[in-house]
């Protein structure tokens, strides 16, 4: 795809590398025609395809599930109704056995997590030439080269994307925290703990040790979350692309690879969704 015969090295760059738009030093604002120009674009620059498709995978879950709640009847319930209820009820309970707060916040927003990353995820199990291909020669009808036309379909093989979100739960990890606790609470909860004293003077002594400990279980939060999803996604792109490199060969090893990774895209989800859910309860619980 980097060529009429890319080599296997050129195959596997070009599909791991975003369409990129950013302000270049040389050709101003423009899309990325090689992983180098992508670079050089620096911080600002926009990943396209990562943010069309998490934008439209999620205005698609919005779809779905209003349009669930708009049909829904008490008689007999169609199919879709039957669905949407069991995955909200689903949410629910994980809520309800796993938050020791109250907001009407948590549910949905839990709701949200686990149906977006999962459609972003399900995208995974497109074979991974489709729809590249299908950008290339759309892009080649105006006059644009299809060797520099990138398009990634995962947008949680973007680190980009997960750390976006991860970073999201962060904030409301904070948020709920001086919520709780108050802002002096939220204080002596990163400088009093985990070593604690009666002692004036030692408790003083202790304040630097318990706020390094402290801030770096915080922040090891969203980096965690952001890294777990990415990690697992990316890999799992990856065995797909060199999968696709074999040619005839694929067909009976991209199935069982496909059938098993369907468990990763929604475990990865479920995983996302109970650790937001554990962080924020933690958030909210007083500690003495």
């Amino acid at each position: 795809m980097a060529g009429n015969n890319p080599t296997t090295t050129e195959y596997i760059q070009h599909h791991l590398q975003n369409l990129t738009f950013g302000l270049h030093p040389e050709h101003g604002w423009s899309i990325a025609h090689s992983a180098d120009e992508a670079a050089e674009m620096g911080f600002w620059a926009i990943h396209l395809d990562t943010m069309g498709w998490s934008i439209g995978l999620g205005v698609l879950f919005l779809w779905v599930f209003r349009k669930a709640a708009k049909a829904a009847t008490t008689g007999v319930p169609t199919g879709l109704q039957n669905f949407v209820e069991m995955m909200v009820e689903f949410v629910d309970n994980s809520v309800k056995e796993t938050f020791h707060g109250r907001s009407k916040l948590i549910a949905p927003l839990s709701l949200t997590i686990f149906c977006w990353i999962f459609l972003m995820n399900l995208m995974d199990l497109v074979p991974v030439d489709v729809l590249p291909m299908l950008a290339q020669k759309i892009a080649a009808m105006f006059g644009a080269d299809p060797a520099h036309v990138y398009f990634k379909v995962v947008p949680t093989t973007d680190v980009n994307a997960t750390l976006g979100m991860s970073l999201s739960v962060f904030a409301l990890i904070i948020f709920y925290a001086i919520r709780s606790k108050g802002f002096s609470g939220f204080i002596a909860e990163l400088t009093l703990h985990p070593f604690s004293t009666p002692n004036k003077f030692a408790q003083a002594l202790l304040i630097p040790v318990n706020f390094l400990l402290e801030t770096v279980t915080l922040l090891a939060r969203p980096i965690s979350l952001a890294l777990r999803l990415f990690g697992n996604l990316y890999a799992g792109e990856l065995i797909f692309i060199l999968i696709a490199l074999l040619g005839l060969w694929q067909l009976p090893l991209h199935f069982p690879w496909a059938v098993f990774h369907i468990l990763i895209i929604v475990l990865q989800a479920f995983i996302f969704m109970m650790l937001t859910i554990v962080y924020l309860s933690m958030a909210t619980e007083e500690q003495h």
